[in-house]
């Protein structure tokens, strides 16, 4: 059985790990809040938790700590704690065959790597910047990107890794006048289409449990809900 942690971590990897007591302690070097959480081991105690987030403020990172679905007693020390849920994540996965069962229209998405300059702005646009990008060429290989195109212009991209059989696909963007158009469905189907040709039986995608539309998408090409995962922060530190 696929092991989805490592899924996430192995197809968007963060920069550096570090291991504090209990701890997991994740560097993202500006990449995001996925490379830059913390996440708990094993059992932990009020002054683990203390630790890790002062190995977090020591490497000029918020204190953040990731709580996977199960987690419900570490959950409730941080909530003792002081610190706040941010961020609900839903992790959704699928047979490979369900987004391939369509293929995109032609030239409406194509396997790119290394990026070229034009994704790069695209990213840009999203807040997708070079941070990101080092994630990217972190994480682990087969891995591509994927430009969509519309209407003879390039329109969003998107990028897709494989671990152990199952492909993950991260920073979906496409540009404001062509969002909820089949773009981002076309490159989801490209992007499968890669991963089954590279190996992949499962296919998979993180969208924040606010984003219904993102969710909608995935459904529709056969993604099911199968974990689930939410950030800490300190209250002070998310300003609530």
């Amino acid at each position: 059985m696929t092991d989805i942690w490592a899924v996430i971590d192995a197809t968007w990897t963060a920069p550096r790990t570090h291991r504090t007591g209990p701890f997991l302690i994740r560097e993202g070097q500006g990449g995001g809040q996925r490379v830059s959480a913390a996440t708990s081991l094993g059992d932990v105690s009020s002054a683990d938790i203390e630790a890790a987030a002062q190995a977090m403020r020591d490497l000029e990172q918020t204190p953040l700590f990731m709580v996977r679905g199960a987690q419900a007693a570490f959950d409730a020390q941080l909530e003792a704690l002081g610190y706040v849920v941010n961020d609900p994540v839903v992790v959704l996965q699928g047979p490979i065959e369900k987004p391939c069962a369509e293929p995109p229209p032609p030239v409406s998405a194509f396997p790119i790597w290394p990026p070229l300059h034009i994704m790069r702005e695209l990213w840009e646009t999203g807040g997708i910047g070079p941070e990101r990008l080092a994630v990217m060429n972190a994480s682990s290989d087969p891995k591509t990107a994927i430009l969509g195109r519309a209407q003879d212009r390039a329109v969003g991209c998107a990028f897709v890794s494989i671990h152990d059989r199952t492909a993950m696909i991260h920073a979906v963007e496409v540009i404001a006048p062509y969002r909820r158009k089949g773009a981002a469905r076309n490159m989801v189907r490209g992007a499968a289409l890669w991963a089954r040709d590279h190996g992949a039986t499962r296919f998979a995608t993180l969208t924040t449990r606010s984003n219904t539309a993102s969710q909608a998408l995935f459904a529709s090409l056969g993604l099911n809900p199968v974990e689930h995962y939410h950030y800490r922060i300190l209250r002070e530190e998310a300003h609530v």
